[in-house]
Formats: structure tokens, sequence, C-alpha cells
């Protein structure tokens, strides 16, 4: 079994190899930069800004998701009929919108560690305890996306009519059924625009997690510059590929957008 794990992952090491576009054979780094700062290998910083690249968007990546499901719940929160329930979640959204980003990756970072070394030390273990830098940045930008998300939600909830949850009672459909069939599909389309530019803030805050020691695409510029001296050129580039990421992700929304609205197109 083990020699299974390693033949994959052997083969997942030269599929990415091979696919990578920035350092791959087709790569843009080893296209147009092969005698240049920017050459892949030990010539040139090609290698260390593409890892930067990949780290910036599995950070957003992995966020999203994790981002958008406690946005949800918080946004049903705000809709409960339990006063404590939304008081809880109107604190929620309070609370993580009115700090500074930066500071939600510090309490996060140095917070869970605090929190998790006293819990272990009221069990007897004494040990010192590191939070990864991963999930602690993963963390931090979700709740601070989730807050953002729950508005947008909530706004989208209120312009759906109350009627369609009874036309879904009418039908004989149970409430979840109704959120499923009827309401969500309503949903995602009215609050589109408005998670698609907490996506495109996403991406920009990405940028925090380089503080905690994340080699994001700003850090290792920031590592290129602190070496070659060549602070415009390096600095340039991550602008330019900050952009590369809003253009790509703007087609993307685009093309969910339309698909979000063939059944309107067709009538």
């Amino acid at each position: 079994m083990s020699g299974l794990f390693s033949a994959l992952g052997s083969f997942w090491d030269w599929l990415s190899t091979i696919l990578d576009p920035m350092c791959g054979p087709a790569g843009i780094f080893t296209l147009f930069g092969s005698n240049t700062i920017l050459a892949c290998g030990d010539t040139g910083w090609g290698d260390e800004i593409a890892l930067g690249l990949k780290v910036t968007i599995v950070v957003a990546v992995a966020t999203l998701p994790v981002g958008l499901v406690i946005g949800f719940i918080v946004a049903l929160g705000q809709q409960s009929a339990e006063k404590s329930v939304r008081l809880a979640a109107a604190i929620y959204t309070t609370i993580f919108r009115g700090l500074p980003e930066l500071l939600t990756l510090f309490i996060v970072y140095y917070g869970m560690q605090i929190l998790i070394q006293s819990a272990l030390a009221a069990i007897g273990y004494q040990g010192r305890v590191e939070i990864n830098a991963f999930v602690a940045g993963m963390l931090a930008l979700s709740v601070v996306f989730s807050a953002y998300c729950a508005e947008v939600l909530l706004s989208a909830f209120r312009a759906i009519p109350k009627g369609q949850y009874e036309a879904g009672d009418s039908l004989g459909l149970h409430r979840t059924g109704t959120m499923r069939l009827i309401v969500l599909p309503q949903l995602i389309r009215i609050a589109l625009p408005g998670l698609g530019n907490l996506w495109m803030n996403l991406l920009k805050d990405t940028s925090y997690v380089s503080i905690i020691g994340l080699s994001d695409i700003l850090r290792q510029t920031g590592v290129a510059v602190r070496v070659t001296k060549d602070a415009f050129f390096f600095y340039t580039l991550a602008c330019i590929l900050y952009l590369l990421l809003a253009v790509i992700s703007s087609i993307g929304l685009g093309f969910i957008d339309r698909w979000t609205k063939r059944a309107e197109v067709r009538r």
C-alpha cells in the first residue's frame, strides 16, 4: 500500500511539474524568462515567485468554502425566531467586520496557540504548541470573509418573497427541500455580485498571511527585493500577478453569472 501511495505521489509531482503555468515546460517564466532574473532554477527567482502564486491561490480557494458555509449559517441565525441567536449572529458580524484583517489574523494565530496551550496545561501537558500558519491564515480569513458574506446573504434572503416559502409548503416540500429547490437557486443569483466582490477582496487579503510566514506572492517578492535590491521590478511583478488573478476571477464569475441566469434567457 505504501508503494502505491509513493507511486501516486510521484505521478502527482510529475503532473504538477508538467502543468505548472509558470515553470513548467510551457510555463511563462520558462518561455520568456529563461535568461533573466525570473529564470526557473538556481539562476533566477522564477521558482520562488511561482511558489508564492500557488500559495496565494491555495489559501484563497481553501478559505472560500469555509467562509461561505459559516456565512450561510450566520445569515440563517440572523433570521432566527430566537432573539439570542439573532443577537449572537449580529455580534459575530459586528466584531469581524469591525476588526482589521491583520489584527484578526494575529488574534487567531497567537490566540489559538495560547488557548490550546492553556487547555493542554490544565490536563498536565507542558509541551510547546505551535499552530500551523496555513491553518491559522485560512481560519482568520474565513471568519472575516464569513462576516461580510453573512450580510450579503441576509440581503439576498430578504429579497426573496415570503410567497416562495409558502409555495414550497403548498407543494408538500419539507423546509429543507424548499430551501434547496426553491430558495437557494434564487439566493445564489441575487447574492452573486456581492459574493464576487468579496472574492476579489479575499484574493487581496491573502497578502496578510505573509506576516505569519506563509510564502505567498508578497512574501516571495519581498525576499527577492531584499536580495536583489530591485524593488520596483518585483513589486510591479506582484501587481501583475494579483491583477492576473483578478482578471481570471472576473471571467469565471461572468461565466457563473450567465449560468445562473440561463433559465431567464430561455424565457
